[in-house]
């Protein structure tokens, strides 16, 4: 059963989240007419030649127009998803879904920035399933989420793959009002990821912020700084797990932000936690992470745009 569904008894959605769930919306309800966004996809590659997408379903507010074969790494191909709404409101649910069958090397991300909207009612719930079939690199960098006053917001990752595939995945938390207002007027924002590989969990990692309960400042939490960022490299077949440990820690020692690297239970891969004051910053050191990662495991660096140098 898919996140999407949102059933009361779904073990993704948190108790909070639930009870939320319950407050009627005034315009169009959850699930209602662009607001229940569907994106399935399956991307397969044969031999040497390029990856291709194989079969796509795709549902407003998401919005997909093709692929890109641009990327400097042999047969990988970007997928794009774009956002024509203008962001997300409540009651929205936004289902994500990408199967990299075997062999497969792919790259997903977003257009821009998701932005989520104030609230009166209800939540929003980002939702995202990668699968890695055996040999299938994916990636899935979007842009950051920003997360306005008043808003809800439940960002949930489940990745899935094969003992042999690797996945890369960002993740960039900016909380609104960074120069003109409070930046903590959320009043809650979960995100949550979970790994397995072959059903072993690898990684379960969340960050939970509920600043009328707890300052985030709390130095246990962000201390003094605003935005979040996070890079998870999974691959429990490199070469050297240790030493890109040490590279991506090296790596963002050249960025004005607070970051740590530490590696994966069975060095299943290594995880990058980032924060900073500003955006542009975090998002640097998010994407020089991201470059080092493909150095090591694909031999080419990041696109022009996405280095962070």
């Amino acid at each position: 059963m898919s996140a999407a569904d949102d059933p009361a008894d779904d073990p993704v959605v948190p108790p909070a989240f639930r009870e939320y769930g319950d407050q009627p919306l005034p315009q169009s309800p959850a699930f209602g007419h662009g607001k229940n966004g569907i994106a399935d996809l399956v991307l397969g590659r044969e031999g040497d030649n390029p990856t291709r997408l194989l079969s796509d379903l795709v549902k407003v507010p998401y919005h997909l127009t093709g692929t890109l074969d641009s990327d400097p790494a042999p047969g990988l191909t970007t997928v794009c998803l774009q956002e024509p709404t203008g962001g997300v409101a409540q009651g929205d649910r936004h289902s994500l879904s990408v199967e990299a069958r075997s062999g497969a090397r792919a790259h997903v991300t977003t257009q821009s920035a998701t932005k989520v909207h104030s609230m009166k009612a209800n939540y929003a719930h980002l939702d995202a399933t990668l699968v890695a079939e055996s040999g299938a690199y994916l990636e899935y960098v979007p842009g950051p989420t920003i997360v306005n006053e008043d808003a809800r917001c439940l960002q949930t990752t489940t990745v899935e793959m094969a003992p042999d595939a690797s996945v890369v995945v960002g993740d960039i938390f900016v909380p609104d009002g960074l120069t003109d207002h409070e930046p903590f007027g959320f009043e809650h924002y979960h995100s949550r990821l979970e790994a397995s590989v072959d059903d072993d969990l690898v990684c379960a990692d969340a960050v939970d912020l509920r600043p009328a309960e707890r300052d985030p400042r709390d130095p246990a939490t962000v201390g003094d700084y605003a935005v979040v960022g996070t890079l998870y490299a999974f691959a429990p077949t490199a070469a050297d797990v240790d030493a890109l440990a040490d590279a991506l820690h090296d790596r963002l020692a050249d960025h004005e932000v607070a970051a740590g690297a530490s590696l994966l239970k069975d060095d299943a891969g290594v995880t990058v936690r980032v924060l900073g004051d500003r955006s542009t910053d975090v998002t640097a050191a998010v994407e020089a992470a991201w470059d080092e990662t493909r150095e090591a495991l694909l031999g080419v660096g990041a696109p022009l745009e996405g280095r962070g140098r």
